[in-house]
């Protein structure tokens, strides 16, 4: 099986289940169009589901990110984007995914993100 996504005006509006045989008869008079997403892809990298390790085999990584409902489809980027979390977050280009201005403490504590002060704090 594989997962699809409906993409109306570069938005996921939908995500299913199907074999890639379905769309050849399938008739969707709907506006938009079905894009093909791997479940196990983020940040361009694509994840053995068992191991969550990076599988040997690249070439499943697709569109960069697993599309979800919300999510933009960059049709340039070939790439799935989720939504903006704060107006001061910056897109990786290379991941498509969307990184703090200031990287997030590595000390084992849990943090929040404050877009107020633009910074990490403690939970």
């Amino acid at each position: 099986m594989a997962h699809f996504a409906k993409v109306v005006n570069n938005i996921v509006t939908n995500v299913i289940v199907a074999e890639p045989e379905f769309f050849e008869t399938f008739v969707d008079t709907s506006p938009g169009k079905w894009i093909q997403t791997s479940y196990n892809t983020y940040g361009g990298v694509h994840y053995n589901p068992e191991t969550k390790e990076p599988s040997a085999d690249q070439s499943k990584a697709l569109r960069k990110n697993y599309a979800s409902i919300g999510h933009t489809y960059d049709a340039v980027r070939d790439a799935f984007i989720p939504p903006k979390p704060f107006a001061s977050w910056l897109l990786d280009e290379e991941t498509c995914q969307w990184n703090a201005p200031v990287v997030i403490p590595t000390d084992d504590k849990q943090y929040r993100w404050e877009e107020e002060s633009l910074s990490w704090v403690e939970k």
